[in-house]
């Protein structure tokens, strides 16, 4: 890159290395935090005495916000890494049932109906598999944590030309369309003590593979998210 020419992602490139080695140095100390407060919390779990029981309500409330600042962390360390990708062949059927595999137990618990419609035919493409699973976990778990009352969760892909086609859809509470227009952007979101950062972290991994995603929803009939990925690998997006 000649003096002239200016990359305009990597001023923003430098922050998030910046702030992720921040938040990896934050990170250590509060696991040894969250730890020792455990620790405590087990030797003060048969409080008697007024004192006692107030001692362990203050431990229980400390304990509650070092596991939130955990992962909020954790949420951004994953943001950062979104980053660059790494590209292989990827078999995105196989990663759609490795993360409907793993949110499946706890989806059940909520009374939730997992299914999955994935195309026999659908062509291997050129992706970081780990970066799509991210953002496909990303799209599962919060169309799960949109039907805290049961519902059904659809995940199906099929192609469509030149492109690969993911279409998740909930039958949770939706997202008002004022607010629709704003899922993706950094650090905003509709759930209480949401990080505000997994859907922007889908779209960001998407785009770096070429890719988009698109959104519809109604409140109280749910949500369906498309996402297209390109056959053969394109330049990605300045």
């Amino acid at each position: 890159m000649t003096p002239e020419q200016h990359d305009p992602a990597e001023p923003w490139s430098r922050v998030v290395t910046l702030a992720a080695g921040l938040a990896h140095e934050i990170k250590n100390p509060l696991s040894t935090i969250s730890l020792n407060l455990q620790l405590l919390l087990e030797d003060w779990q048969d409080a008697e005495s007024p004192r006692e029981r107030r001692t362990l309500k203050r431990l229980q409330t400390l304990e509650r916000e070092t596991s939130r600042l955990t992962r909020l962390l954790e949420d951004f360390l994953r943001y950062a890494r979104t980053q660059h990708v790494e590209l292989a062949d990827c078999d995105l059927n196989r990663v759609i049932r490795e993360v409907l595999d793993f949110v499946a137990p706890e989806a059940t618990r909520q009374g939730i109906d997992v299914r999955a419609a994935l195309a026999p035919d659908l062509p291997t493409i050129e992706a970081d598999p780990e970066r799509i699973k991210q953002a496909v976990l990303n799209l599962v778990v919060n169309a799960r944590d949109a039907m805290p009352d049961g519902g059904e969760l659809l995940v199906a892909t099929r192609r469509d030309g030149n492109w690969v086609q993911v279409d998740v859809t909930d039958t949770g509470i939706g997202v008002p369309d004022h607010q629709l227009s704003k899922i993706f952007r950094v650090y905003f979101s509709t759930k209480a003590g949401g990080s505000g950062l997994g859907l922007p972290a889908t779209r960001r991994i998407l785009e770096l593979h070429g890719g988009t995603i698109d959104v519809e929803s109604e409140v109280h009939k749910g949500t369906h998210f498309t996402v297209r990925l390109p056959v053969e690998r394109q330049e990605e997006p300045a």
